[in-house]
């Protein structure tokens, strides 16, 4: 069937849709570990809908996995500049955008995927294998990134030609306000580091980044102050190829140095909230969080407007709280109320079903490794 198939007759959309689609059926094998790198399609389409990047913009994903965020920048770009001329079309397919991921194995997944696009090509590389925390990347307009998740012990630094150097407990980076072990909070760090004095970003973090003590309360508030840090997205569970992972999406804008606040007020879209989403049973899916790209108002943030799932929180608000927390709601959980509450039972037995699949074949991984 493969060889019967004129491949080079396709458009590259088609290639790139197939291959896309094998990437997403890689990420669902749990022994093979992809699906870390793998940010649900529908959660990055609307991230990248609000920010919408300009076709002058250098756009930089410092954590780019298998490149979901760089490819629906090309995808906006193009469909929202249809007139582009020849020279700001080659910008976009061979300068705009920028990727950097430690992982050899899951770089090379992410070149293919962004060449069967149409971008980048032989002597053009858009994505390069290095650890982009081990000193300050290039700079960029507008940052749009996933960064890994969990916490470990020591950092294996790798130099720039993608070899092991050395084993630290912690990142070595004078324009770092807080020096921590903890990868998340060093990402945050990185990118306001990345962007430059007009630059915008849209991070994913997990829980743990908005309410930790220590490093994590000292850089909250310098980011606070840094930047205009004006929407929270409080993603929902279910929606990941790691059980259990809570995670949000934190949108901020790097400002010139005051003595005042950059920041005036957050906004938190609470979507996590008596919301049930399973991987293969109930995705999430773009209709899912079309009243977040509604209610951001991303041309005219000055005209937001509350809602039940959409609050404002001033600066005064926020520092008022223990430990400058930003982990925010305000919603009854049902699921909590009561057992006459609890989520549907096919909704829980899917759930369950997705659980008890993810550790029998981590079983199956450990038996094999024990087998070899």
């Amino acid at each position: 069937m493969i060889d019967s198939e004129n491949w080079a007759g396709l458009d590259v959309d088609v290639k790139g849709h197939i291959y896309e689609g094998l990437l997403a059926r890689n990420a669902e094998d749990v022994r093979g570990g992809a699906g870390q790198y793998f940010t649900p399609r529908p959660v990055i389409r609307a991230i990248v809908k609000v920010m919408r990047p300009d076709p002058t913009m250098h756009i930089s994903d410092p954590a780019c996995g298998t490149g979901g965020f760089l490819l629906a920048a090309y995808d906006y770009l193009v469909k929202s500049n249809p007139d582009l001329d020849r020279r700001a079309q080659r910008f976009i397919n061979e300068e705009a955008l920028h990727g950097i991921d430690i992982v050899p194995s899951v770089t090379r997944l992410c070149a293919m995927n962004l060449y069967l696009h149409g971008l980048g090509g032989i002597d053009k590389t858009i994505v390069e294998t290095k650890d982009s925390l081990a000193k300050q990347p290039a700079v960029a307009d507008m940052v749009l990134t996933n960064p890994p998740f969990g916490k470990k012990s020591s950092i294996t630094v790798i130099n720039d030609e993608g070899k092991r150097e050395t084993e630290k407990i912690y990142y070595e980076r004078q324009e770092f306000w807080a020096t921590t072990s903890n990868k998340q909070l060093n990402f945050v760090q990185n990118v306001y580091s990345m962007l430059k004095e007009t630059g915008t970003a849209a991070v994913v973090v997990p829980d743990n980044v908005l309410f930790e003590a220590g490093a994590g309360e000292k850089i909250r508030r310098r980011l606070l102050m840094s930047c205009d840090v004006h929407t929270l997205l409080r993603l929902p569970t279910g929606i990941w190829y790691s059980p259990g992972v809570k995670a949000n999406v934190l949108f901020f804008d790097k400002k010139p140095a005051s003595k005042s606040p950059q920041t005036k007020e957050l906004w938190v879209y609470d979507l996590r909230t008596n919301q049930n989403f399973t991987l293969r049973q109930n995705p999430i899916a773009d209709d899912d969080l079309k009243d977040f790209v509604q209610c951001y108002q991303t041309l005219k943030r000055a005209k937001r407007k509350e809602s039940e799932r959409f609050k404002r929180f001033t600066y005064d608000e926020l520092m008022a709280r223990d430990k400058a927390n930003l982990d925010i709601f305000w919603l009854k959980d049902d699921s909590l109320a009561d057992t006459d509450n609890l989520p549907k039972p096919a909704i829980l037995a899917a759930e369950i079903i997705e659980d008890l699949e993810a550790a029998l074949a981590e079983f199956s991984a450990v038996e094999e490794e024990l087998k070899a």
